[in-house]
């Protein structure tokens, strides 16, 4: 039998989450867009409520939330309230992943723990200039120097990148093996030769601060790595099938928000003396933005709930991310269509729905990487 009814713990955590949005991040979401500034006095209030580290385990300092479906209720919500203050978050939650599958309880209390318990940011820097959907371009290296690595090369596209206080670094160790020649890496913000580079400036999530993060020479304890040499490009797909529920949900409150502005608006514009939503071209675009933002719930909550189970979850999690985001274009571009001019126009939230929307079909792999993957799956 399936059962859509969540937990008391599931519901209070979606309850939070709403009422952080609706109370703390929707009020300032349309300045911090407009001056592009990162809300670290938000990150603040976020960290008090455990909002920021809620996928850590207790014992460091966070919540333990570890159910996939969990994490995308709360994400959803956030990004109801603000995609680029859902991004903040979810680069320390994105970050969490690699280190929660591969990090020794020694790693995670010497490196980790300080940084939960201070509601610190964290990133996970894997993305390169030439290596964005071929992560085995990458030219970052990390060479073996003792019991060091010394990690040089730099990373772009990074959120939180040069402004984190914890990086998971990928690096190759032993080119001539290819992919099978990467290795990941702790990394404390604070190491000597890392820097933060160029500071993106963006279509939307502009108040998420996108980054390059340079490395020079950077010295890290061989006891930073996580997992054994050369198993860091199955560690970073592994993350990214994982982290792309998440990116679903992001996508699904970006999508919904708009749907309800949408409805709202239609149903109070009034046009030849009726409300809008009088006419059947208008409700007919209502029936199918609330029919999809619906179907992408079900289709991330069923993808989320797959992660749990212990099977491989690639198929769902590339079908759900590839889906949601595209529904969010959608869904988008009709809100702004039903508010019409005012909808091109910034004092209505619309448009920066509509910005948004666009880096779900982009980051945590394209939707035609997505494609790619579900295809295989089906063919194999």
């Amino acid at each position: 039998m399936i059962d859509f009814t969540l937990t008391p713990e599931q519901q209070e955590m979606r309850d939070l989450a709403h009422t952080f949005a609706e109370k703390e991040i929707r009020p300032v979401a349309p300045e911090l867009d407009e001056r592009e500034e990162f809300p670290w006095e938000l990150v603040k209030k976020a960290g008090a409520v455990g909002l920021t580290s809620f996928a850590f385990p207790e014992g460091l300092g966070g919540l333990g939330i570890t159910d996939e479906l969990t994490n995308c209720l709360i994400t959803e919500e956030l990004s109801w309230g603000c995609a680029g203050v859902a991004t903040v978050l979810g680069g320390t939650h994105l970050a969490s992943i690699p280190i929660l599958i591969a990090g020794t309880t020694e790693q995670q209390e010497r490196l980790v723990k300080p940084v939960v318990e201070r509601n610190g940011l964290a990133a996970l820097a894997l993305t390169e200039a030439s290596a964005g959907s071929d992560v085995a371009a990458m030219t970052t290296t990390a060479r073996r120097d003792g019991d060091e690595y010394v990690l040089s090369g730099a990373k772009r596209f990074i959120s939180n990148g040069g402004i984190a206080d914890l990086y998971v670094v990928f690096a190759v160790t032993d080119r001539a093996q290819g992919h099978r020649g990467i290795s990941a890496f702790i990394v404390p913000g604070d190491a000597p030769g890392l820097t933060g580079g160029r500071k993106e400036r963006k279509l939307g999530i502009r108040c998420s601060h996108t980054g390059e993060v340079l490395l020079d020479d950077v010295r890290v304890l061989a006891a930073n790595r996580l997992g054994e040499e050369g198993s860091g490009f199955r560690l970073a797909m592994t993350t990214l099938d994982r982290s792309r529920p998440m990116v679903a949900a992001i996508a699904l409150g970006i999508a919904r928000a708009a749907y309800e502005y949408a409805l709202e608006y239609a149903k109070t514009r009034i046009q030849f003396g009726q409300p809008i939503a009088a006419n059947q071209a208008i409700q007919f675009m209502l029936a199918d933005m609330a029919t999809e933002v619906q179907a992408a719930r079900l289709m991330t909550w069923w993808a989320a709930k797959v992660t749990e189970t212990g099977r491989p979850f690639l198929y769902e999690s590339s079908m759900a991310k590839n889906f949601a985001s595209d529904v969010a274009m959608r869904v988008t571009t009709d809100a702004v269509q039903i508010f019409g001019g005012y909808g091109y126009i910034r004092e209505y939230p619309v448009e920066k729905l509509f910005r948004d929307a666009k880096i779900t079909q982009i980051y945590e792999g394209t939707n035609q990487i997505q494609k790619i993957v579900v295809a295989n799956q089906i063919l194999k």
